[in-house]
C-alpha cells in the first residue's frame, strides 16, 4: 500500500510539474500550499523554477555584449530555508575600465492568508548596492513578508562587455530544482568548448537561428538544456574542498574566433593545459613581469651576503619577500599593478608577490619558476582552460629530482608548507621558455598534533591535571593562522567552553617562531569527566579528546574525501586513580588499518598501579580519499568512535 501511494504522489507530483505555468507573476494556490518537497522531506526548500539564457547582443558603439537573464522561483518550506530570502548578484565593475551591467531587478513574494494567495512586490528600498573590492560590486536583495510555506520570485538581467567569458550553467544547487530551463546562443563567430561537469547531467539539443547585424547576415548556434526533479547535492558531509566541483553543470571556454567574412581576423585560443600555459606566460602580467629584476637588486646583494647554500638562500629570500610585499587579498594569475609597483608600495596581489620571489630566487642561481594552480575556491579544473588557473605560485627544484614549493602570500608558510587555498590536486610548472608540465601539490609531510595529558582524579571526583600539546607542519600554520591574533582571554574561554574544564593557566609558545612547532600548555580542572553510577567511577580513557561522531554520514558518497593533506593525532593521557579505588575494566585495544596503506589507527590502555596509560594514534597518509574507498573510511570510523567511547571502570576498594 505504501509503495503505490508513494507511486501515485511521484506520478501526481510529475503531472503537475507538466501543467505548471511558468509565467513570471503567476504562482499557483498549490504551490503556495506545499508543505514539503515531494521526493525530498527533508529539503528546506527547493527551486520550484530555475531559468537561465545567454545571448549575444550587438550595438555599433560596443559591438557584441552579453546578456543573461535570470529568472528563479524559490519555495521555503521550513525557517531553515530562510536563508535562499536573500539574495546577492555580484558583478564586474572594476575601479577603472568596462563593468557589467544589472538591471530589470524584480521580484514578488507569495504566501497564503486565510486560504488566499497573497502578492507581494519586491521594493526598492531593499535592494543594496554594494562595493566588494576593487573589481567587483553587488546587488543585496531581501525579499519582502518571508514565513514559512512562502514562495519567492526574481529576475533579473546582467549585460556584460566581455562576450567571450560565458557564465557556467548550473544543473545542480544544494536544494532540489522541479524545472530547469536553460539556453546559451552565440554567433557563428564564436566557437566556445562545452564540458560537463559534477555528476548530474544533461543532454544538450543543439538548434540554429539567424541574426543580422548591418547587411551581414550570420547564423546563431542555440543550446538548450532542460530537466525535471534534480536532487540536491548539499554541502553537509564533512572533508569536502568544494562541493561544486561535484554540482551538475556545463562550461562554456572560447575556442576561437574567426571575423575574417566581416574584415576581421581568426584568432585560436587555449586547447591544450600547454598552450593554455604558454598564452599565460606570453602575457604582459605574466612572463614580462617576471623577467624585471633591477628594482630589487640592492637588495638581494645584502641577503646574498650572509646566505650562500641553497637551503640558506631558499629561507632568506623567502622570508624576506614575506615581509617586504604584504598580500592584498587578491588571487590573480596576472600581475595586478605590476612587480615594480607591488615592490615599492609593499602590496600586492598573488601574483605579483610570488613572481617577485621566483625571480629573486633565479636571480639568486636557483632554478626556480612559477607554478599555475587553481585554488580550492576555483575548483579542479578537468579540461584546458585559462579559468582553470587563478594562482601563482613558486617552484625551485634540484638536479636530485626533489623540489620545494613556495607561497609567499601566507605570513605563516614555510617551504613546502602551503596554506590550504593552495592545496589543490596539481599544479603547472611553466619554465623560462614558456613550456610546462604538471606537479603534484599534495605534500607527504603529515600535519601533526600531539596531546600528552597527565591527570589525577581526587577524592571528590575533580578532575586536574596539564595538557601539553605540539602543532606542526600545516596544523601550526592553521594554528597560527587563526590564533595568534586573538587575545589568551578569549582563547581560554573558548577551550573551557569546548571541553568542559576551567583553565587555571594558558601558555603558548612559538607563535612567531615559524621553524618550530606551536607548543602550548594549559593547567586545568573539570567536575564533568567522571561519572558515579552505584559507587562506581566511569571515565573515558581520552578524556576531552575523545572522537565522539563520525564525521561520515552518507551511505554512499560518489564524491572523494579531501584532507588537505596527510595527516597525525597523537594523544597520549595518564591518569593517577585516587586512593580507595582500584581498576575493574579497562577497554581492549585496537588496531585497525584502510585498504592500501591509507590509514591506520591504533588505540591502547595499560593499568600498572595507580596509573592508567592510553595512547592513540590516528594516522593518514593520503589527503584524498577515493569514493570507492569510502565505505571503508565510514566503518572504519564508526569503530574508531565507538572504541574511544569505551569507559574505564574503577570500583572502590
Amino acid at each position: 500500500m505504501i509503495k503505490k501511494i508513494t507511486l501515485l504522489t511521484v506520478l501526481l507530483f510529475q503531472f503537475a510539474i507538466n501543467a505548471q505555468n511558468y509565467k513570471f507573476g503567476k504562482v499557483s494556490k498549490e504551490e503556495v500550499e506545499e508543505k514539503f518537497y515531494p521526493l525530498d522531506s527533508t529539503a528546506d526548500a527547493s527551486y520550484l523554477y530555475k531559468y537561465r539564457k545567454s545571448y549575444f547582443s550587438f550595438t555599433p558603439n560596443t559591438g557584441f555584449q552579453l546578456v543573461t537573464e535570470i529568472h528563479q522561483r524559490i519555495k521555503i518550506y521550513t525557517k531553515e530555508g530562510f536563508n535562499y530570502a536573500t539574495k546577492s548578484i555580484v558583478y564586474y565593475n572594476p575601479d577603472s575600465g568596462s563593468s557589467e551591467s544589472v538591471y530589470g531587478i524584480k521580484g514578488y513574494t507569495f504566501y497564503s492568508d486565510n486560504g488566499k494567495v497573497v502578492k507581494e512586490k519586491l521594493s526598492k528600498k531593499t535592494i543594496f548596492k554594494e562595493k566588494i573590492n576593487k573589481y567587483n560590486s553587488k546587488y543585496k536583495i531581501t525579499m519582502p513578508k518571508i514565513k514559512e510555506g512562502c514562495v519567492l520570485e526574481l529576475k533579473y538581467k546582467i549585460t556584460s562587455p566581455y562576450a567571450t567569458s560565458i557564465p557556467d550553467i548550473q544543473f545542480q544547487k544544494g536544494i532540489p530544482i522541479k524545472k530547469l530551463d536553460a539556453q546559451v546562443e552565440f554567433p557563428e563567430f564564436y566557437t566556445f568548448n562545452k564540458m560537463t561537469k559534477g555528476f548530474h547531467s544533461l543532454p544538450m539539443k543543439t538548434s540554429f537561428s539567424s541574426g543580422k547585424v548591418g547587411d551581414t547576415d550570420f547564423r546563431i548556434n542555440v543550446f538548450t538544456f532542460e530537466d525535471k526533479n534534480i536532487p540536491a547535492l548539499k554541502n553537509d558531509e564533512a572533508y569536502v574542498a568544494n562541493i561544486n566541483n561535484y554540482r551538475g553543470g556545463m562550461k562554456f571556454e572560447l575556442a576561437q574566433t574567426n571575423f575574417i567574412e566581416v574584415g576581421g581576423e581568426f584568432k585560436n585560443y587555449s586547447t591544450t593545459w600547454k598552450n593554455v600555459s604558454k598564452q599565460i606566460f606570453k602575457s604582459s602580467s605574466f612572463g614580462v613581469e617576471l623577467n624585471k629584476s633591477s628594482y630589487y637588486k640592492k637588495d638581494l646583494e645584502k641577503i646574498l651576503a650572509n646566505n650562500q647554500t641553497d637551503t640558506d638562500k631558499i629561507n632568506a629570500i623567502f622570508q624576506f619577500v614575506k615581509g617586504k610585499v604584504k598580500w592584498n587579498g587578491f588571487y590573480g594569475k596576472y600581475t595586478e599593478n605590476g612587480v615594480r609597483k607591488a615592490y615599492k608600495e609593499n602590496a600586492g596581489n598573488v601574483a605579483d608577490i610570488n613572481l617577485i620571489l621566483t625571480s629573486m630566487l633565479r636571480s639568486a642561481g636557483l632554478n626556480a619558476d612559477p607554478v599555475l594552480i587553481s585554488s580550492r575556491g576555483n575548483g579542479v579544473p578537468l579540461y584546458p582552460t585559462l579559468k582553470g588557473f587563478d594562482y601563482v605560485i613558486s617552484i625551485v627544484r634540484f638536479s636530485n629530482n626533489s623540489y620545494v614549493l613556495l607561497d609567499a602570500t601566507e605570513e605563516y608558510s614555510m617551504p613546502n608548507i602551503l596554506p590550504v587555498r593552495a592545496l589543490n590536486w596539481d599544479g603547472r610548472v611553466v619554465t623560462k621558455d614558456g613550456n610546462s608540465s604538471w606537479v603534484n601539490l599534495t605534500s607527504s609531510i603529515h600535519a601533526l598534533e600531539e596531546n600528552m595529558v597527565m591527570v589525577k582524579l581526587t577524592e571528590d571526583l575533580m578532575v586536574e591535571g596539564l595538557i601539553r600539546t605540539k602543532y606542526d607542519n600545516l596544523n601550526a600554520l592553521n594554528f597560527r593562522k587563526r590564533k595568534n591574533h586573538i587575545k589568551n582571554e578569549e582563547l581560554i574561554t573558548k577551550y573551557e567552553e569546548n571541553n568542559n574544564v576551567e583553565v587555571e593557566d594558558f601558555k603558548i609558545n612559538n607563535q612567531q617562531k615559524l621553524n618550530k612547532p606551536i607548543s602550548r600548555s594549559i593547567k586545568f580542572s573539570s567536575e564533568d569527566l567522571i561519572e558515579e553510577i552505584n559507587g562506581k567511577l566511569y571515565i573515558e580513557p581520552l578524556l576531552f579528546l575523545t572522537q565522539r561522531k563520525n564525521p561520515f554520514k552518507l551511505e554512499e558518497r560518489k564524491f572523494p574525501v579531501d584532507f588537505a593533506t596527510a595527516w597525525k593525532d597523537v594523544n597520549r593521557v595518564s591518569i593517577q586513580i585516587p586512593e580507595g579505588y582500584k581498576v575493574e575494566k579497562i577497554p581492549e585495544p585496537l588496531a585497525i588499518g584502510l585498504p592500501d596503506n591509507i590509514g591506520v589507527f591504533k588505540f591502547k590502555v595499560s593499568a600498572a598501579g595507580k596509573k592508567i596509560n592510553t595512547t592513540c594514534i590516528l594516522q593518514f597518509n593520503e589527503s584524498l580519499i577515493n569514493p570507492q574507498h569510502y565505505p571503508f573510511l565510514k566503518d572504519f570510523y564508526s569503530k574508531l568512535v565507538k572504541k574511544e567511547s569505551e569507559k574505564i571502570i574503577l570500583t572502590k576498594i
